[in-house]
């Protein structure tokens, strides 16, 4: 049996394009002790990717020219060799990478070790509010941010996989939410799920201007998933004893060192004693479970809604990427195989 993957071709000058992966075919690898093998049936497209694909060092390794592309996914056992995995189950892997066929090593620690698919959910929530994107609002809202009852919290790429969880968790928290986005759609999306305010960054001439009428007494906390000039604005408009959490910054990841240069807001952080915290979801693992106790509840309840972008065939991976990247996705971005 032949398995398809995408690999990297190249590292990209600047922004990703097609032809920075190309495509090819392997034989599946015979399984060892304790390994599984999965068909693969969703895969997920995040923003860190794009680190995975840059020789700059990073908080993990990159993808090395002919490596196949690093990339969570769901899937179904096709053949175990591991005593608590049969055959028909649901398995979901920050380790499925790009390709048809995985072999799956369930015991790895951490990240890539291998996790059931709830029954009760759709599979591919495991990839979204159920996965990483959930857990990644939930720690940034409850252990770094911790918004109290009436404060101001601002979530830029607020109807993506992490900012439309992060909002929604933040209105439970009893916060005013303001959502950043670059459509007007993406913005009805938001105010669907409760948050107060939207502001279009893309339509928007002055967004320091437009952040101060929307807030105005500060932002107290801040998900920035974005980084650049929204980074900026918000930054310029801090409450005191604000907290910001810096998760993303898809806004300037193809940019040069060099170039990634914004507001120099020391002055401001001085006068608002604010706290700024980077969240890589990788060091809170230990907390997975009970996050997603916490948004199973609220899903169950009717206090999470999500919306996902899917695109059909395992020949789009590239562009569904490109697409991510691009701000053209409504919603979770996925590949359903």
């Amino acid at each position: 049996m032949m398995n398809r993957q995408w690999v990297l071709h190249q590292y990209p000058s600047g922004p990703a394009t097609l032809d920075t992966w190309r495509l090819i075919e392997t034989p599946i690898p015979e399984l060892g002790p304790r390994q599984i093998l999965v068909r693969v049936r969703w895969l997920s497209l995040d923003p860190y990717m794009r680190g995975r694909i840059s020789p700059a060092q990073n908080y993990t390794a990159s993808v090395k020219p002919g490596g196949v592309m690093h990339g969570g996914g769901v899937g179904e056992v096709i053949a175990s060799n591991h005593p608590d995995w049969a055959v028909g189950d649901l398995v979901e892997t920050m380790a499925m990478n790009w390709q048809e066929y995985a072999v799956v090593t369930p015991d790895l620690p951490g990240a890539a070790r291998a996790n059931r698919v709830p029954a009760d959910v759709p599979p591919q929530a495991s990839l979204s509010w159920l996965g990483m994107p959930g857990l990644t609002a939930y720690i940034g809202l409850t252990e770094i941010g911790r918004p109290k009852p009436g404060e101001t919290v601002v979530v830029s790429a607020a109807s993506g996989a992490v900012g439309q969880v992060a909002g929604q968790i933040a209105k439970l928290m009893g916060a005013r939410v303001v959502a950043i986005a670059g459509s007007d759609d993406k913005l009805e999306h938001c105010r669907s799920l409760g948050m107060d305010v939207g502001i279009n960054y893309r339509t928007t001439p002055n967004l320091n201007a437009a952040i101060a009428t929307a807030c105005p007494n500060g932002v107290d906390v801040f998900f920035d998933n974005t980084g650049g000039p929204i980074h900026d604005a918000v930054l310029a408009n801090l409450a005191v004893r604000a907290r910001v959490i810096i998760c993303g910054r898809i806004a300037v990841v193809d940019k040069t060192a060099a170039e990634d240069i914004g507001l120099r807001a020391s002055a401001r952080l001085i006068v608002t004693r604010a706290t700024i915290q980077g969240l890589v979801v990788f060091d809170w693992w230990h907390l997975r479970e009970e996050a997603f106790k916490h948004l199973t509840a609220w899903h169950r309840a009717g206090r999470i809604s999500f919306r996902e972008d899917i695109l059909e065939g395992f020949e789009h991976m590239p562009e569904a990427f490109l697409r991510m990247m691009a701000g053209g996705n409504l919603g979770k971005q996925l590949v359903r195989l």
